[in-house]
């Protein structure tokens, strides 16, 4: 079977942590571990954890309780949890290259992915702005959307790490199309929702209040709305945010479309953080990660959360279902 990748992310945050939990159970399909193998050894012993960790050689079974198979990519130093070092940015990215590479070229059934540390990427003088946008440029794909997503909600956004006074201009008719088609196209593929309903966010209080409070609804989101409306899509006009939110309007929906990141994630994560997987739409491959950052402080503790990736993990095996 093909095995679905794991990138263990910044060496010197929970990423090794979090991915030695993953030996805990079995899975259905190989789940391989983008890092060096000394790396996890060590802090599995750190940690006091009962986990071997087993070098990644193309086993087509999955891996025995407290096993962990991991491909082992070399760092360039030794790590000490919790302290940065700008040497291992390369690390990290080798990571992420091979597992695009690797997805793309058919030999894994997708990634689910734990957290880099961007500025210490950046301090090497790598360009990297996040996962999202690496894995856009490695598939060469026009346009893709971030969703993240609980057991009961999922929230796409049409803008995403933009100032706030930069959203308005970005929300185009051209972006809107490249939004929908994408969400629309991967709830029926990946998802397998046949007719998905969409509920779709207001820009502006009251969704504009007809005008009085922005024009944006009128002039530009409602009607690129109205064309999918004509064709038979189950989408929405645009409703105001405050309201959108409630269990009565949420309760048939697949789907939110939020117009910037702080008017959707906050509702999300205020229901499940720690519970909640991002997903990149729009890659021709399956992409999960978890819903939190690098954790420095928490590093070789003991006392890092696994359970966003272990459902982001679950999350991609679901998906790959038929793959």
């Amino acid at each position: 079977m093909k095995p679905l990748y794991v990138t263990s992310g910044e060496p010197a945050g929970i990423g090794p942590d979090i991915c030695l939990s993953l030996a805990e159970q079995v899975y259905d399909r190989p789940i391989v571990v983008l890092a060096d193998i000394n790396l996890m050894q060590a802090r599995a012993e750190q940690l006091s954890l009962n986990v071997e960790c087993i070098e990644y050689v193309g086993q087509s079974e999955p891996a025995q309780p407290h096993q962990l198979y991991v491909e082992s990519v070399p760092l360039a130093e030794v790590v000490e949890a919790g302290q940065l070092n700008v040497k291992n940015a390369n690390y990290v990215v080798e990571q992420l290259r091979r597992s695009a590479q690797y997805a793309l070229s058919g030999k894994s059934v997708g990634i689910a992915t734990a957290p880099v540390q961007k500025s210490v990427i950046n301090d090497a003088g790598i360009a990297f702005s996040g996962h999202t946008e690496f894995y856009q440029e490695m598939a060469g794909v026009a346009q893709v959307v971030m969703m993240l997503a609980t057991a009961n909600l999922r929230v796409a956004l049409v803008t995403t790490h933009l100032p706030l006074k930069a959203v308005a201009e970005n929300i185009t008719e051209q972006r809107l199309i490249q939004v929908i088609d994408i969400l629309i196209d991967d709830l029926k593929k990946k998802f397998k929702i046949i007719q998905p309903r969409i509920l779709v966010c207001g820009l502006n209080p009251h969704a504009g209040e007809g005008g009085y409070l922005g024009h944006e609804e009128i002039d530009v989101i409602n009607p690129v709305l109205m064309q999918y409306r004509q064709r038979g899509e189950n989408i929405s006009l645009a409703l105001p945010a405050d309201t959108l939110f409630r269990h009565d309007y949420l309760k048939d929906a697949d789907a939110v479309l939020a117009m910037y990141h702080d008017q959707g994630l906050p509702v999300l994560k205020s229901q499940g953080f720690g519970e909640a997987v991002n997903i990149t739409l729009g890659l021709p491959f399956i992409r999960t990660s978890v819903d939190h950052g690098t954790a420095l402080s928490l590093a070789g503790t003991g006392q890092a959360k696994a359970s966003s990736l272990h459902v982001a993990v679950m999350l991609a095996l679901q998906l790959a279902h038929d793959k």
